[in-house]
């Protein structure tokens, strides 16, 4: 199976929201991603975002106690923003109907995906984010047409604060 993969500089706070923004545009509604790292890496931050550049107006805040808070930016579509942090055990994405959410066509944001590792499909993309410096650095990858096409739209993304380090597709 093909994998894409590209690494991107994010400079600053702002440049994490905007690259999110960026990914969103990408996917549309429609996908799963995977949003991994350390505690104060940013995934929040960029899940904020790709909900700000679907049309949600609100606060943004990782639901870290309640597992899964739904979005509905714009009516009919719905965005799944997932933190799995303080999940005992998979199976319980069960019992509060994660299965059902990911079935329908929607964007699930993960967060702390590895706590449902076995239980959760595979992600469009797997945004893995690192402290680096005051900003973060970006590792995505991809092995599904889907995300495939949302890396590639991705590769032109260039501003003073968000910087391609690398783009790599291997069969």
């Amino acid at each position: 199976m093909t994998t894409a993969t590209a690494i991107f500089e994010l400079h600053d706070e702002q440049a994490q929201v905007a690259f999110g923004a960026r990914l969103a545009e990408a996917l549309g509604f429609l996908g799963i991603v995977y949003l991994s790292g350390e505690l104060g890496a940013g995934k929040t931050t960029l899940a904020r975002g790709a909900l700000r550049a679907l049309g949600h107006e609100g606060a943004v805040r990782s639901p870290t106690y309640t597992l899964v808070e739904p979005y509905k930016p714009g009516g009919e579509r719905v965005v799944y923003h997932f933190d799995l942090y303080r999940l005992g055990d998979p199976e319980e994405l069960e019992f509060i109907g994660a299965r059902d959410m990911l079935a329908e066509p929607s964007l699930a944001l993960i967060e702390w995906p590895q706590r449902g590792a076995g239980w959760l499909p595979a992600a469009d993309v797997t945004v893995t984010l690192t402290v680096d410096g005051a900003g973060r650095r970006a590792r995505l990858s991809a092995t599904g047409e889907r995300g495939r096409a949302a890396l590639a739209g991705l590769a032109t993304v260039g501003t003073e604060n968000v910087k391609l380090i690398s783009r790599e597709v291997t069969p």
